[in-house]
């Protein structure tokens, strides 16, 4: 008797406990819908609008449409735009690497006065305002004598970001051992073929992933752009014109082309990082 009476209280509380579990992975799922609407719906209706065959933003949908895009590659100013930021983005991206990473290194391998402050002071363009930057480089280049044009923008852009690839790379220098370029050292190797064929890979990681967070920082810069550039129109300067006089078909267009170009990038940086085990 008191054996059943405690195998039907153990079941009770399986039954329980697996009620419970199912509640409480339900509340989970519930709660990541959620957010994941909340993240991605947005996106979702500026790519529905994008092929509504309807120049005003309203419902019902009216039909299926390439119009926009048609009109999108029509526009040689927004194409223009658009190979601007491209232009900037890739260029300001380069150079805060070629700048970014020997400062990580200088960081991590060299002891010098003033170390500790200037580990904290490179931060200091990237926890300013974007409005500050600019106006602070408008005056460098105002008092130099530069006109201002897409080149300034690209260093604008770079003095802000490279804050970026330095405390990144720095980051992973710190956990790379270096008995494995003593190592490539011992068995002959020069230091320029151990920081190609050793340092390099094991930091790979670092420096794909600054570079693709600065890539897109700089692609839809603003601040530091309205200040910094001249007659030449970047991507994020011609949407935030055009929307002065309201939302366009074409703007979604541009929307949804930036939103597949994203998703490549996400798609290749998961490519080139992930890690080759035979």
């Amino acid at each position: 008797m008191l054996q059943s009476e405690a195998l039907a209280r153990a079941e009770e509380r399986g039954r329980r406990v697996r009620l419970g579990t199912w509640l409480g992975d339900g509340t989970l799922g519930a709660i990541a819908a959620c957010v994941l609407a909340f993240l991605y719906l947005p996106i979702a209706t500026l790519v529905i609008f994008s092929f509504n065959d309807n120049r005003s933003l309203t419902l019902p949908l009216r039909g299926f449409t390439w119009r926009w895009y048609e009109t999108l590659f029509a526009n040689e100013q927004l194409l223009q735009a658009i190979w601007n930021s491209c232009y900037v983005a890739l260029s300001a991206t380069l150079l805060t690497l070629v700048i970014g990473l020997p400062a990580a290194f200088v960081l991590h391998r060299l002891n010098f006065p003033g170390k500790a402050a200037f580990r904290r002071l490179i931060l200091l363009p990237l926890a300013l305002p974007g409005i500050i930057t600019g106006i602070s480089m408008l005056n460098l280049f105002k008092l130099l004598g530069v006109n201002l044009s897409l080149e300034t923008v690209i260093v604008g852009h770079a003095t802000a970001l490279v804050a970026i690839v330095v405390t990144q790379v720095f980051a992973r220098l710190q956990r790379l051992s270096r008995n494995i370029e003593e190592a490539s050292a011992d068995l002959g190797a020069r230091p320029w073929q151990t920081f190609l064929l050793v340092t390099l890979p094991n930091i790979r990681s670092a420096v794909i992933g600054s570079a693709l967070l600065t890539f897109t920082l700089s692609f839809d810069e603003i601040p530091v752009t309205f200040f910094l550039t001249g007659r030449d129109n970047t991507l994020p300067m011609y949407i935030w014109s055009t929307m002065r006089r309201g939302i366009t078909p074409e703007i979604n267009a541009v929307g949804t082309l930036i939103v597949l170009f994203s998703a490549v990038l996400i798609v290749l940086s998961v490519v080139l990082l992930r890690d080759r085990r035979r």
